[in-house]
């Protein structure tokens, strides 16, 4: 039996899934990349297998995709998913060589990533009033672990009762690929903490004492939960364009740098696997010297 085009992604996706342990989401944006792709060269260039692929193909591919107006971050995303696709191909040895030898990424635009200032910050933990209900304290409680811990949406969703240690104010995150780090959290926001969990198991028959925030019904919150209230509350003391729970990310990172953190801490304190993915937040550094100098110096 002739293997089809949908069996030769499929297999490369289980790849992904059970070798590579990546997330639901992260194969799902590679699974589209691939139907768009082969669907692409079945019909321009009646190719279907991997060994048939040309990177002549594959430009025309990502030239089409260009017209149409992406931009180059998301181009690039398919081209790093084709590179992926093709260098598991050639270790099984069902190619000689691969079309993505000869594609270059697109050129991106660097672009600061936006961060609230510490006096907006200040504002909305000390002057912005919370409910006083379970959400209140369930969307104050999100609000301060973003902040204070730089944690990731996914991260702060999956975040247990049993990854929280009081007594050594730390908390455990488990993070992409199912890396686990430790986090340092302040005695306020260990109080804090404490005080959620304590209401929580008062407050419901049967708590979900395995997963820390819940929502009024004590079930587990979602993605879009988490980004509405932290786009509504940011929208009381902030005017920036982006409100998301990955701005209060981007805002964790710059204040400790601001503040003079090592580079090397921060990088660990994110999570990121490489130092190339923390230096952005230097270039905001940069910003807040210049803006001092020109203010404070004779000369600026």
């Amino acid at each position: 039996m002739p293997v089809t085009q949908p069996q030769i992604i499929q297999v490369f996706l289980d790849h992904l899934k059970f070798q590579k342990r990546y997330s639901q989401h992260t194969i799902v944006s590679y699974q589209t990349d691939l139907v768009d792709f082969f669907n692409f060269i079945e019909k321009e260039f009646e190719a279907t297998f991997p060994v048939e692929i040309k990177s002549s193909f594959v430009r025309s591919w990502l030239a089409g995709l260009k017209e149409k107006g992406l931009e180059s971050k998301s181009i690039n995303r398919k081209i790093s998913t084709l590179k992926s696709f093709f260098k598991y191909h050639l270790r099984q040895g069902l190619i000689q060589t691969s079309p993505m030898v000869t594609i270059l990424s697109a050129k991106v635009k660097k672009r600061l990533p936006q961060f609230v200032a510490e006096k907006d910050i200040n504002t909305l933990f000390n002057y912005v009033e919370f409910p006083d209900n379970w959400n209140g304290k369930t969307n104050r409680l999100l609000l301060h672990l973003l902040y204070n811990t730089g944690i990731r949406q996914a991260e702060l969703i999956n975040l247990k009762e049993a990854h929280i240690d009081i007594r050594n104010s730390t908390i455990k995150v488990l993070g992409k690929g199912n890396k686990e780090r430790i986090l340092p959290v302040s005695n306020e926001l260990g109080q804090l903490i404490q005080q959620y969990i304590n209401n929580k198991h008062d407050n419901f028959k049967v708590p979900n004492i395995e997963i820390l925030l819940v929502n009024e019904k004590g079930k587990k919150l979602y993605p879009k939960y988490i980004y509405t209230v932290v786009k509504k509350y940011l929208s009381y003391v902030t005017t920036l364009d982006k409100k998301s729970p990955h701005v209060l990310r981007h805002t964790f990172a710059t204040h400790l740098m601001n503040n003079g953190a090592d580079i090397n801490a921060v990088k660990e304190l994110l999570g990121h696997s490489s130092l190339a993915a923390t230096q952005i937040y230097t270039h905001n550094t940069i910003e807040k010297l210049k803006e001092v100098h020109s203010k404070a110096h004779p000369k600026a």
